[in-house]
């Protein structure tokens, strides 16, 4: 209880309320500019967390991720471009909406499923990352190496696109996370020579340039022309929301439990859960009609997926150490530069920050609410930026930032160099989030198995020989079998029915 007690004090602390409620308007502003996705907001946030105490850090990454996640509906309802790729899921139907002159109605079911799901994945994040914790105790170098491994699987495998793309891009992050010190002879690898790679590439200028500079590159070579915002008056957002919301409570609570769910999965985040929570929906209404042409329901499930899944992705960063998604992925290198190591043992050594980072989940949800109306209110005014202004100054900004994680030059040298890497892979569609988590598990995943090698004298077998370490081996190979499985299943049925004819 006192833990308790000393989390909610360090929550409510005015600087900390006053960095939430800074780190919420800077999310909703980036949030609702077309290309500026929640991931760039929070790593743009990085330099500006480098001088404060790990409980207002995360609180600034941690709203102003779930702010932007809400704000980019806001130019899905009025210009039917999505604010971030979550939003890109239920675009149509905004659009369509607004079209029946229903913009005010959009726009409240995506502010109070968002919401809603985000306090979902916030309760879910307290309630079982305690336990998860105890029993991650239990854990050895065979069951994080497993882990690790079933991380990497998950992320090469929950793209929609193309799998070998997936697998492609968990490759070239592994090879980037080899860049440094052999961790067993110490000789250096790939650092051609350059002092500044001996200690590998930092985790925040990678991501600055993957998110960040990237992003500003599409935005130049895209150059397109502005969408005109609809006509609309925006009034009465919660008018009738109650009604709405009761009539669609089953594709919310789907929304709720699949968006934590798919959160928790490293790799999936809040992109995959919003379309795959959609297609659910679509699966199982009674109205499939109306998806594409102004469905609430479809709104609601998947409003209400990528909220949570910005929570559930959490969980694993917190218990495990190992991130859901980039956003989690670099709220834990900015714990590890305070000295704070997300796993197990944070339960342990840092009790009343653990506690004060639930309660940030809940409070930033909560103050979504009043602050998104807000946003709704001035979304006429927030689309009429001009990014060919606005694009130089956060280039700047990214600059600087990279520079200031490391006070060398060479940080902005590998900002701009993954840039153009992380511009390059998307206009190839090779998908950015398992390049991240190759970057963030793979000296985890060697570490974790070299250490194994060396304790069982390299025996390959006691890497099954422990009950969790067993579980885990099997449900990753069983992943990685599934295709061929399902290969062979799909031939043979055909063969069946012929049979049986």
């Amino acid at each position: 209880m006192s833990n308790i007690l000393a989390g909610l004090a360090l929550l409510f602390d005015p600087f900390v309320l006053l960095v939430m409620l800074a780190s919420a308007t800077f999310g909703l502003f980036m949030g609702a500019l077309p290309g500026l996705s929640a991931t760039m907001a929070v790593a743009l946030l990085v330099p500006v967390t480098f001088y404060m105490d790990p409980v207002p850090a995360v609180a600034a990454m941690v709203t102003a991720s779930a702010m932007a996640m809400f704000a980019g509906d806001i130019p899905s309802v009025l210009l039917r471009m999505p604010g971030t790729p979550a939003s890109a899921a239920y675009t149509n139907d905004a659009f369509a909406m607004t079209r029946k002159g229903q913009a005010h109605v959009a726009m409240g079911i995506c502010l109070l499923t968002s919401a809603i799901g985000g306090l979902f994945g916030a309760l879910i994040l307290a309630t079982l990352a305690p336990p998860l914790a105890r029993v991650a105790l239990r854990f050895s170098s065979y069951e994080y190496f497993w882990l690790c491994l079933l991380g990497l699987t998950t992320a090469g495998f929950m793209i929609q696109s193309s799998r070998t793309r997936g697998v492609i891009s968990l490759a070239l992050g592994l090879l980037v996370a080899t860049v440094g010190i052999d961790p067993v002879s110490g000789v250096p690898r790939f650092t051609f020579g350059s002092t500044a790679l001996i200690g590998g590439l930092s985790l925040v200028p990678v991501m600055i340039g993957l998110f960040a500079i990237a992003e500003i590159f599409r935005f130049y070579a895209r150059r397109v022309q502005r969408a005109k915002l609809e006509q609309v008056e925006i009034k009465g957002v919660f008018e009738g929301q109650g009604k709405i919301l009761w009539e669609e409570r089953r594709a919310i609570a789907q929304g709720n439990v699949l968006g934590t769910l798919l959160g928790i999965l490293p790799g999936a985040g809040a992109d995959i859960a919003a379309w795959i929570s959609y297609s659910l929906a679509k699966r199982f209404s009674r109205k499939p009609q109306e998806f594409g042409r102004g469905s609430r329901e479809g709104l609601a499930a998947a409003g209400a997926a990528n909220n949570a899944a910005v929570s559930g992705g959490f969980i694993p960063s917190l218990v495990f150490g190992i991130p859901g998604d980039a956003i989690a992925a670099i709220i834990i290198g900015v714990l590890f530069m305070k000295g704070i190591n997300p796993g197990p043992t944070i339960f342990l050594n840092n009790p009343s920050v653990v506690y004060a980072i639930f309660g940030i989940f809940f409070l930033a949800n909560l103050l979504m609410i009043p602050l998104g109306w807000v946003a709704i209110k001035l979304s006429r005014l927030m689309l009429s930026v001009r990014l060919g202004i606005l694009m130089p100054i956060i280039f700047v900004f990214c600059l600087v930032g990279a520079f200031a994680m490391e006070n060398t030059v060479a940080a902005v040298g590998v900002a701009l160099a993954f840039g153009v890497a992380g511009f390059f892979m998307e206009a190839n569609r090779i998908p950015l989030a398992p390049f991240v988590l190759g970057i963030v598990l793979g000296p985890l995943l060697e570490q974790n198995f070299l250490t194994s090698m060396m304790k069982s004298h390299g025996n390959p077998l006691a890497f099954v020989d422990r009950p969790i370490a067993g579980a885990l081996a099997v449900l990753t190979i069983l992943i990685w079998v599934w295709p061929l499985i399902n290969l062979w299943l799909r031939r043979r049925s055909p063969v069946a029915g012929r049979n049986q004819g």
